[in-house]
């Protein structure tokens, strides 16, 4: 099974860029209106960014919907808080992006409580079906996943999950970054062969 396939990682949409992000027209006026204060400017944005800032954030938590959720709503805040110092070198699809990956980095770094168990609270877990055992294989695949590219040193942790877990086009992450379109082609190249030397040459 491709493991990229799992997690929507797809060598051939390297050169692809989805037309998904707000137009540079359109943003200008939508952060026209936000600097003013227009909650439906504040709207707009959550109801035209939300999804892809949702969907980066399950991929990147392996899945959990309720931290995904969580994580999103914390991305939110912390760009309403950093709006003012926006730079517009990238599109705000793309900032967004940089603020929900670096809010997932500091959730996986604070320190977990471990409950105890109650006897009451624990469910015996039943032997799966032949369809359970596809998903839990699924799951178990999509994870190998996830944990390889969050091994990943950055750069290329921060470019591979932007390309393709937040579906920012290759133009846009070099603009956030300050490079050019062809060094983040390179970044990805040389992610996509870390990712291959730890998880197999029919991995990807």
């Amino acid at each position: 099974m491709c493991l990229i396939g799992v997690m929507h990682l797809q060598p051939a949409q390297l050169h692809e860029a989805r037309e998904t992000n707000v137009e540079p027209t359109r943003e200008r006026r939508l952060l026209e209106a936000l600097a003013s204060g227009d909650q439906r400017a504040a709207e707009k944005l959550v109801d035209e960014t939300y999804r892809q800032v949702f969907a980066s954030l399950v991929r990147l938590t392996g899945g959990d919907i309720e931290t995904a959720a969580d994580l999103t709503q914390e991305t939110y805040r912390k760009a309403w808080k950093s709006l003012p110092s926006f730079r517009r070198r990238s599109q705000l699809t793309t900032w967004l992006y940089r603020i929900a990956y670096n809010t997932y980095l500091n959730s996986i770094r604070r320190p977990v409580l471990l409950q105890p168990i109650d006897e009451q609270q624990a469910v015996a877990v039943e032997d799966p079906r032949p369809d359970q055992e596809d998903r839990l294989r699924l799951r178990e695949v999509s994870e190998r996943l996830r944990r390889a590219v969050i091994g990943l040193p950055e750069p290329l942790r921060f470019t591979i999950s932007a390309r393709f877990w937040g579906e920012v086009p290759v133009e846009e992450i070099a603009r956030g970054e300050q490079v050019t379109g062809a060094a983040i082609r390179k970044r990805l190249k040389t992610a996509m062969s870390r990712l291959r030397e730890v998880l197999g040459e029919d991995a990807l």
